[in-house]
């Protein structure tokens, strides 16, 4: 389900739940899968603690122009199975612009043959949303490419094993 003010996916990974879930928390990973239509990540810092910082930064890949991305807070880590966040989307100028505030929750399951059902819901978008509608609109089709490319990771067997 997709809507201005929320979206709701799910998705079969073809990797264990502690790969998936570890996808998410390692800078390196996140560089080679987090970076919707146009965009490249050029940076990520991850603080993996409740109250922990997630900052990921963008640029335009044809321009190099900075695009701005996420300023997050995690709100909860249990390992292998649950991630929240206080989500921002942020402009170039990260902290003296405004961070549209939201909140993003990821749930890892086992699925058959050793996959996992990846539920994710981000919600609270209205501030973006009236911000920003265009924006706002484009967040469901954000996510759906970056879990694709999270799925070809795991299909090529480029999740890095746990430890």
């Amino acid at each position: 389900m997709t809507n201005a003010t929320e979206v709701r996916l799910e998705r079969t990974i073809a990797a264990p739940p502690e790969r998936v879930y570890r996808a998410w928390l390692d800078p390196m990973l996140l560089a080679r899968w987090m970076s919707p239509g146009p965009f490249e990540l050029t940076r990520a810092e991850v603080d993996e603690r409740p109250g922990g910082h997630y900052r990921i930064w963008h640029t335009e890949t044809a321009t190099g122009t900075p695009s701005g991305g996420f300023e997050a807070t995690i709100t909860d880590l249990v390992p292998s199975q649950r991630l929240a966040f206080d989500w921002g989307f942020a402009g170039p100028e990260r902290q003296d612009g405004p961070v549209y505030d939201s909140r993003l929750t990821l749930t890892f399951a086992a699925a058959p043959g050793g996959a996992t059902l990846l539920t994710l819901v981000h919600e609270r978008l209205g501030a973006l949303a009236a911000a920003m509608p265009e924006a706002a609109a484009s967040v469901g089709a954000g996510w759906e490419d970056v879990l694709g490319q999270l799925a070809g990771l795991a299909e090529r067997g480029e999740l890095s094993p746990v430890g």
